[in-house]
């Protein structure tokens, strides 16, 4: 009961950035990926290039492009083999969580244990 009490969850900074820039890290390297379909690196640059051409076939939705290149990406990554996804997305998560594992605890909440506190006598030296 005493171990539940001590541990502590610790959210990486950036909450949604973070996971935005994880997925963009993930795709980029799925496409350098040699295990991964040519045919599915497709998808990705198939939205590139939607962005890029100066005709825009849904000119009524405002943010069609963003949803073209969020869509495309989301089906390459769940199409992509599963076991190459897992891989790459477990070393991003890995890299990003990097120094919140070892982060030292603050003092109020690791009071001094018995093991901690030296009991001696001591004499004031002045020079």
């Amino acid at each position: 009961m005493t171990e539940d009490k001590n541990k502590r969850i610790i959210k990486a900074p950036g909450g949604m950035f973070n996971e935005l820039v994880v997925r963009i890290k993930l795709v980029l390297r799925l496409m350098g990926d040699p295990r991964v379909n040519l045919l599915y690196k497709l998808l990705p640059v198939a939205s590139l290039i939607y962005l890029i051409l100066p005709t825009d076939l849904m000119p009524f939705l405002p943010f069609d492009d963003a949803l073209v290149i969020w869509l495309a990406c989301y089906l390459f990554i769940e199409i992509a083999p599963p076991d190459v996804v897992q891989e790459h997305l477990n070393e991003l998560r890995r890299v990003v969580q990097i120094g919140w594992e070892d982060a030292p605890t603050p003092p109020e909440e690791n009071p001094p244990s018995s093991e901690d506190i030296v009991d001696a006598e001591f004499q004031e030296v002045k020079d």
